[in-house]
């Protein structure tokens, strides 16, 4: 009898012990995956700053073709090896990525149509990578609002740079989306489970905010003294608002 149990001891053991290590590689692969999906997204949104009022077709255009490119060889990567298994327990090792892809999406979207892009439009986009014998994995509220906390920054940024370029009316734009979305999230941030990570991002939010707001209004108060210079092709206009003298 003792050595019965002593056998069926060590099976245990050596069960949980192969468990144990697939999951671990499984684990591994999906950070990696999800690692691709960062470093790629990024490129998407480096891609969008390039924009300016005078090739803003030709840099979505490459932005979405980008965007694209790392759904069909990342994102179907990630799904490939969470599909058909209880992928929640791995979203701490998944959740990166997939906060870096709806920034990157989100960016484009704002950029192309002015419009904020929703989780179920993002759900639907990501359905056709998954088998449909199985559980589709779906990018879950946390994480498209943490990713979305995360776009405030990159908006501020191209608020920045539309405003160096001279197109004050859609950094106005920009700032009346932010305000919109830093309102709607101080709403719902407070009611979240898992509000650590939020927390931190809408104290980042608020300060993207500011720096909005305070870049536009520096603009209208004291515009004339350089928006032409830096929206005009008039060499003779300095950075005062004063005509150069000869």
């Amino acid at each position: 009898m003792k050595d019965a149990f002593s056998k069926y001891a060590a099976y245990l053991n050596d069960l949980v012990l192969f468990l144990f290590v697939l999951i671990n590689e499984k684990r591994e692969r999906v950070v990696k995956a999800s690692r691709d999906v960062t470093m790629n997204s990024k490129k998407v949104i480096f891609q969008v700053h390039r924009i300016s009022k005078n090739n803003k077709e030709e840099v979505l255009e490459k932005a979405e073709k980008d965007l694209a490119a790392v759904v069909d060889q990342y994102i179907s990567r990630l799904v490939k090896e969470l599909q058909g298994t209880d992928f929640w327990k791995l979203r701490r090792a998944y959740s990166p990525g997939v906060q870096e892809y709806v920034e990157a999406a989100t960016l484009c979207n704002f950029c192309k149509t002015g419009a904020l892009l929703n989780l179920d439009q993002i759900n639907a986009s990501l359905r056709p990578l998954s088998d449909p014998s199985v559980e589709p994995l779906q990018i879950n509220v946390l994480d498209y609002l943490l990713g979305l906390a995360d776009l405030t920054g990159e908006l501020m940024r191209l608020a920045i740079g539309r405003i160096s370029d001279g197109e004050l009316e859609f950094a106005q734009k920009i700032c009346s989306f932010v305000r919109e979305i830093h309102r709607e999230l101080m709403l719902i941030a407070p009611k979240m489970d898992d509000a650590s990570d939020m927390k931190t991002k809408m104290d980042v939010m608020l300060q993207s905010v500011m720096k909005i707001e305070n870049a536009c209004f520096s603009v209208h108060v004291r515009g004339s003294e350089y928006i032409p210079f830096l929206g005009s092709e008039d060499t003779n206009f300095s950075l005062l608002g004063v005509p150069e003298i000869e």
